[in-house]
């Protein structure tokens, strides 16, 4: 290969290592080869499309949404963030 190789070191669990040994020897090449033949076919394969995935997000929303709406969360008025008092409670822990 006239191509810049980098070096990589891979652990592998004893059976994979036992089989890439197998293989390299079946096929007459390095070890080496084998898991760049490897990685090349892999590379090959079509990226799969995470299925439903609009699907989920919107059974996410509709959930939130439900949340909302129970009783036990309508009480009161909805919370108001003020950030001032926030900072203010923050610094007082600090300094007490």
């Amino acid at each position: 290969m006239s191509e810049h190789m980098v070096r990589k070191q891979i652990y592998l669990p004893r059976r994979q290592n036992l089989t890439l040994k197998r293989l390299a020897k079946q096929r007459g090449i390095s070890e080496a080869e084998v898991i760049r033949q490897a990685l090349e076919r892999e590379a090959a394969l079509p990226i799969p499309d995470v299925h439903d995935s609009r699907k989920a997000l919107d059974k996410i929303f509709a959930y939130a949404e439900s949340l909302r709406k129970r009783p036990e969360f309508m009480r009161g008025k909805p919370y108001k963030f003020n950030r001032d008092e926030l900072y203010e409670e923050r610094e007082n822990r600090w300094v007490s």
